[in-house]
């Protein structure tokens, strides 16, 4: 079976290197206070992700979500000052809810839900009802660094959910996409006790786990450290003959000074798939939505498998000109490669399940190259203090890709009775594009931007505004497969607004309201649309601005917090107009409410969860029959909720339990094809204890307690409306010790 792979020389040379710098610079401290006739302040040391003054924003009572977390330019922010909807997860969260990845994370959130990519085993994310490609995430404040399609939990101390766009605050997303929200993950880092955590597990399917978590510090005041995290999973996962191997290594470093910070990160994820379970395509004159199959039925062919491999790193800076005027540079790389053999399902026949598969293989690799430097002061003109930031930011990617299909050449399957076939030969009508062995240029994007920003404080600090704008410019070239000649591109550059107001109530209660716009790459005009020839063929369009416009409420009190928000976020769309013109014009429409609740309102009993209504609709579209309908995928309601409770009289025992309850979908955009809707019911618990001297935290959960069959997304690809099966009831059981 071919395989893409990277040596861990690279890693292991790049870690040695940073780690030798950090420790010279430890070393040299002191000499070089001593030389100056100085002697260096007593740093303190606390576990920070982000190489800034302020560190890790504190937990909030519970600790499954922060006080706050960082907004892009504007820094880490304190939820009741920021005049948006925010929610940071912890990696207590993660670890005791036994969080494989990004997207398990994000289940808790009621303003997300989890879809997956086209064609491929990508995970997307509805937020806001738009969609969100995981190689949007951003990795440490910067975009792209993390893996491209699956991204493991033993990556992150953080993962962050700015609701709404962001371009002011982050820049325009490499996909084009983030139009609903943006989501930030933060490295780990050595705290201020050292650790020793291994972790033993297994889960349905006899998948094994094992991981190890290890940090210290060192050095004058604590002032370096180190943390060296590495997992493997390898064994099936309770799907019929799909398996997963994962092999990941990260390594945090960090150093400070009494106005010097550093922090550099490394990580290797190895990521391979074998016969797992297709998205299921519905087949031309289809008229309704199967129902779905057992959950542990799995139609995909033998052969099939998909091969991520990922190499990153990073660095970051801060540096205290004086107590008011603070400097901050960031880099990052990766580096990427991809491999796969596919046969996605098409169903022909809802009733019976029939269907048909052909065999689609694509093979990739991805270099990025990423960077920011800004800086940050305060100053006061009269009764009122400012808070000015300026920023430069970089991103280039380089995407080669090949790929060949032969659908020409189909198998007769079933979803349903799943019939496997062996691996076919591709034929003489198979196409295709660059060489397999060989991926060539398809693809280049430059972002570039600076953002200038004020944040004004009145009134004692119970008045904040926020005025800001980012000038962008956006280079896109695309490759003809086999000529390699640039076939079409996009030069443009917009300036985006950003307004935000918070106004503190109480102490407990804060409101705000935001204008913010995300900036998009626009479309190049294709030959046809639904049929009719275009007049502008290969003409690519100025760039898509959609618009929000939010109004909220924030609560924190007694250790509960909660958050409403009414939003309204119109993104443009093309179509064909009367004359044959292929124009922006039409948009999509999500127009919601929602209830966000955290914390710990009485000792012991924990809450994390809310409900976001959402009307998503097309408008004028250029097809009268699709005017006002549901947008694909998104449906009206969802929800979930989550409640922790540490049992009375028996110290160290933790139960838990969380529904996750989504409305229908439609998966065409004529509103023909209804998705039910459905809910799902997970529980665990914890017990932590002391064997032998040693911590020891045995962790039980079962995902799908009902075993429930159901389609649990829709799409996750504009305009397209496949099904994604939910996964069958799952038992995982994992073992902590911390020496």
């Amino acid at each position: 079976m071919p395989s893409v792979r990277f040596p861990l020389r690279p890693v292991a040379l790049a870690t040695t290197l940073a780690l030798q710098t950090l420790i010279a610079t430890a070393q040299t401290a002191p000499a070089a206070a001593a030389e100056s006739g100085g002697t260096l302040a007593t740093v303190t040391v606390e576990a920070s992700a982000d190489a800034s003054a302020a560190g890790l924003a504190k937990p909030f009572a519970g600790g499954q979500v922060a006080r706050g977390g960082r907004v892009g330019i504007l820094g880490t922010l304190d939820n009741m000052e920021s005049p948006f909807s925010a929610t940071s997860y912890t990696n207590e969260l993660i670890q005791n809810q036994q969080a494989r990845s990004v997207g398990d994370v994000l289940l808790n959130d009621p303003s997300v839900r989890v879809a997956r990519g086209f064609g491929n085993f990508q995970e997307t994310y509805f937020i806001r009802g738009f969609l969100l490609g995981s190689d949007s995430i951003a990795y440490n404040g910067l975009y792209s660094l993390l893996p491209r399609q699956y991204i493991s939990s033993e990556l992150f101390e953080r993962v962050e959910v700015l609701r709404g766009p962001s371009a002011f605050l982050s820049g325009a997303s490499p996909g084009g996409d983030g139009i609903g929200g943006a989501v930030n993950l933060l490295p780990k880092r050595a705290s201020n006790e050292p650790l020793t955590q291994l972790t033993l597990g297994g889960s349905t399917g006899s998948q094994f786990y094992g991981a190890a978590d290890i940090s210290r510090r060192f050095g004058p005041d604590d002032s370096v450290g180190i943390r060296v995290n590495a997992a493997h999973r390898n064994g099936g996962t309770g799907i019929d003959n799909e398996d997963v191997q994962l092999d990941v290594a990260s390594v945090g470093l960090d150093w400070r000074s009494r106005n010097a910070r550093l922090s550099a990160d490394v990580g290797y994820q190895d990521h391979r798939l074998d016969q797992t379970r297709t998205n299921v395509a519905l087949g031309f004159g289809v008229t309704r939505v199967p129902s779905p199959p057992d959950s542990k039925t799995n139609w995909a062919q033998p052969w099939t498998y998909s091969n991520e491999r990922d190499t990153f790193g990073t660095v970051r800076g801060e540096y205290d000109f004086s107590d008011n005027v603070t400097g901050w540079f960031a880099a990052g790389m990766r580096s990427g490669s991809e491999a796969n053999s596919l046969a996605n399902l098409t169903v022909d026949n809802a009733l019976t399940g029939a269907g048909t598969t052909y065999r689609f293989d694509n093979t990739a690799d991805e270099d990025v190259k990423t960077g920011e430097v800004g800086i940050r002061g305060t100053v006061r003109t009269g009764p009122v203090k400012h808070t000015l930031v300026a920023s430069y930011d970089y991103f280039n990617s380089e995407r080669k890709n090949a790929y060949r299909f032969d659908f020409a050449n189909t198998q007769a399957t079933n979803l349903y009775n799943p019939v496997y076939s062996p691996l076919p030969a591709f034929g003489p009508l198979a196409s295709g594009g660059n060489n397999l062995a060989s991926p060539a240029l398809t693809q280049e994007k430059r972002l570039t931007s600076y953002a200038i920003g004020d944040t004004m404080s009145f009134l004692d600090d119970t008045l904040l505004l926020t005025l800001g704008a980012r000038r962008q410019t956006l280079q896109i070239d695309n490759f003809a497969y086999d000529t390699h000649v640039r076939s079409t591109g996009n030069d443009e550059s917009r300036t985006s607004p950003a307004a935000g107001i918070v106004f503190k109530v109480t102490k407990e209660v804060s409101a705000y309201a935001n204008y913010i716009e995300s900036l998009a790459p626009g479309e190049t005009a294709p030959a046809q649309v639904n049929g009719l020839p275009v007049v502008n063929v290969g003409e690519t369009l100025a760039p898509y601005v959609a618009k929000q416009k939010e109004i909220g409420v924030k609560y924190e009190g007694g250790g509960l917090g909660a958050t409403a928000a009414l939003f309204s976020i119109e993104k443009p769309r093309a179509l064909r107009n009367t004359a044959g013109f292929f124009v922006a014009e039409g948009e999509d429409r999500h127009q919601g409410v929602e209830f966000t609740v955290f914390g710990e309102p009485v000792k012991g009993f924990r809450v994390l969860g809310g409900v976001t209504f959402l009307d998503a609709v097309q408008r004028n579209t250029g097809n009268p029959a699709t005017n006002d309908k549901k947008v694909i995928g998104v449906p009206s309601q969802q929800g979930t909720i989550g409640l922790e409770w540490d049992v009375p009289g028996v110290p160290g025992l933790t139960l838990d339990g969380r529904v996750i309850a989504t409305g229908a979908s439609y998966a065409d955009d004529l509103n023909t094809l209804r998705v039910p809707g459905w809910g799902r019911l997970d529980i665990g618990a914890r017990y932590v204890t002391e064997v032998a001297g040693k911590l020891l935290t045995v962790r039980a959960r079962v995902n799908n307690v009902a075993d429930r069959n159901y389609w649990a997304s829709v799409g996750g690809y504009p305009g397209a409306g496949y099904l994604v099966l939910g996964n069958p009831r799952t038992f995982t059981l994992t073992a902590s010790v911390d020496f």
